[in-house]
């Protein structure tokens, strides 16, 4: 847990999620992050009992990169409150097969989540409970067979940049539940939480953070000067 931290003080934890970790618990019992932010807090500062860690927002299991950790109450109401007032930038890469035309855009559609399945459908605006989902996308780097794409989500829907990726046919690599037609051998998607820029909730400071892609060959070779 120590070597994916990206930022700390005493209220919140920034992390560099690697993919296949779930952020928290689901049917499959797994160890989830906030189990381990818990343990690392109270291993790290010998916090004796239970340790306080909250989670204003997620990142799905098989995706990578940065999450916020509340380490205190007042931090968890009020970056939960800046993430629904649409005060935090969130920056993703994605890697896909298949090109975006044109080479930048705004993508809208209308999102429903179908719990049943954990999937996320697009249908037709004012259908009923689908909502309205948005994000920007610009062409980064051309790659042997493959596309790098940044995203910047306007609205934060269920799987959304999954769902509308796959829904202009371009599923993100290694995504089979989108359309991918094979899947990583790692279990991941090429899909990476890459930079989030908002107001520190009790400094006033302004944070910017980045964090690095896995290590494999083609996140590698994304981050090659051109």
């Amino acid at each position: 847990m120590k070597n994916w931290i990206l930022y700390e003080d005493n209220h919140i934890l920034i992390v560099n999620k690697p993919p296949k970790i779930p952020v928290q618990g689901d049917k499959t019992g797994d160890t989830t992050l906030l189990d381990l932010g818990k343990e690392y807090i109270k291993k790290t500062y010998n916090k004796p009992g239970n340790v306080y860690l909250g989670l204003p927002h997620r990142i799905d299991r098989p995706t990578s990169g940065i999450v916020i950790l509340s380490k205190t109450s007042k931090s968890l109401s009020r970056i939960t409150k800046m993430f629904r007032e649409k005060n935090i930038e969130k920056t993703y890469w994605a890697i896909v097969n298949n090109e975006i035309k044109p080479e930048s855009g705004l993508l809208t559609h209308f999102l429903k989540k179908n719990k049943r399945l954990n999937k996320s459908f697009v249908g037709k605006p004012k259908q009923e409970g689908f909502v309205k989902a948005e994000l920007n996308y610009t062409l980064k780097r051309v790659l042997n067979n493959y596309f790098l794409y940044e995203i910047l989500l306007i609205t934060g829907r269920h799987h959304q940049i999954r769902t509308q990726l796959s829904h202009v046919g371009s599923p993100i690599k290694g995504d089979i539940k989108y359309g991918a037609k094979r899947t990583n051998k790692d279990g991941s998607i090429h899909l990476h939480s890459r930079e989030i820029k908002f107001i520190h909730p009790t400094k006033n400071e302004k944070i910017k953070i980045q964090a690095p892609p896995p290590n494999d060959s083609i996140w590698t070779a994304c981050l090659q000067k051109k």
